[in-house]
């Protein structure tokens, strides 16, 4: 039933858990597909969240141990519950019939042949809103056309083409490698398609800017320009904020957020490489500014971003 999970290999860790026999790959997780919560998220990019919201699926578990994570509570802090296929199904029933512009999948690389058996059965449930990948783009393209007729648009991150800083802050020097491969692939898949102005189909290519690292930026800008300009959106991100992992250390992490000096030289390099096609983030005006998740609450998100209709009843 779950024969990926004997040996898995589904992402480029290649780890070999047996995850259907109580084994844990390196993501954290066994075979049974756990979520942590369920919401109508308005802090999206426009054509995403739409007028509604998007539908988002905090996915538990994560292939890389990012030592900024936002979302640590979840990804690397065991939050979340199992759901059998029928009970992911009726998630996402429901959040269409609050009004989601979709359903957004965040953070579900490990987890793709479960979250397969989930979709199919949702589909054969009415489920009609657009399927969007919300990832990390460290994955296999093998892995993701498991998913290839059930997935609308992709939302990967371009995190660095810097191997040494992918090593020392994913834990995954080769990093840039595959999440270059992964990202070539979902734009050949997917080409941009709108209704009105809601995303239906393509690409969005997120890079989060790491003060004190415009290098990296500079680089992911100029691939940008060169491999995705005119065949994907691109959202630069300026939110980093300070987080401290419980019982890790910090690996260096910027310990400050994006400067007004840094902010300017970032314009200027979209300017330069004539990148038009998507969005950038005001820059925060102060550290009280930022907003952190914090998944222990009955609400994670403040309510002027999100909504959230489910949450499992016990934190783990």
């Amino acid at each position: 039933m779950y024969a990926p999970y004997s040996r898995c290999t589904l992402c480029p860790r290649n780890c070999g858990a047996n995850r259907l026999r109580g084994e844990t790959g390196y993501c954290g997780e066994q075979a049974a597909l756990r979520i942590a919560a369920a919401s109508l998220h308005r802090g999206e990019e426009p054509p995403v969240s739409g007028s509604q919201g998007s539908g988002t699926l905090f996915i538990s578990g994560c292939n890389l141990r990012c030592t900024f994570c936002q979302n640590h509570q979840i990804s690397q802090g065991g939050m979340g519950k199992g759901l059998s296929p029928q009970g992911f199904a009726a998630l996402c029933l429901a959040l269409q019939q609050e009004g989601a512009e979709n359903i957004n999948l965040v953070t579900g690389s490990h987890a793709v042949p479960a979250l397969e058996r989930g979709l199919r059965e949702a589909r054969s449930q009415g489920l009609a809103l657009p399927v969007l990948w919300n990832s990390s783009a460290y994955e296999l393209p093998e892995t993701l056309s498991l998913l290839e007729s059930l997935v609308d648009g992709y939302m990967p991150d371009l995190k660095t083409l810097d191997s040494a800083l992918a090593a020392r802050f994913f834990h995954a020097p080769d990093y840039p490698e595959y999440a270059q491969k992964a990202i070539l692939w979902m734009l050949q898949e997917r080409p941009l398609r709108f209704e009105g102005t809601r995303l239906r189909s393509g690409v969005i290519i997120r890079h989060l800017v790491l003060p004190g690292y415009l290098e990296s930026t500079h680089r992911v800008l100029a691939w940008f320009a060169e491999q995705a300009q005119g065949r994907a959106l691109l959202s630069l991100m300026t939110q980093y904020t300070p987080v401290r992992l419980p019982g890790t250390p910090s690996g260096g992490a910027p310990d400050r957020q994006v400067q007004p000096q840094e902010y300017e030289q970032i314009l200027a390099w979209l300017d330069r490489f004539g990148i038009t096609d998507g969005f950038y983030q005001e820059l925060a005006s102060s550290p009280e500014g930022a907003v952190l998740p914090d998944f222990s609450r009955g609400e994670p998100f403040p309510p002027e971003l999100a909504r959230t209709i489910w949450r499992p009843p016990a934190a783990h």
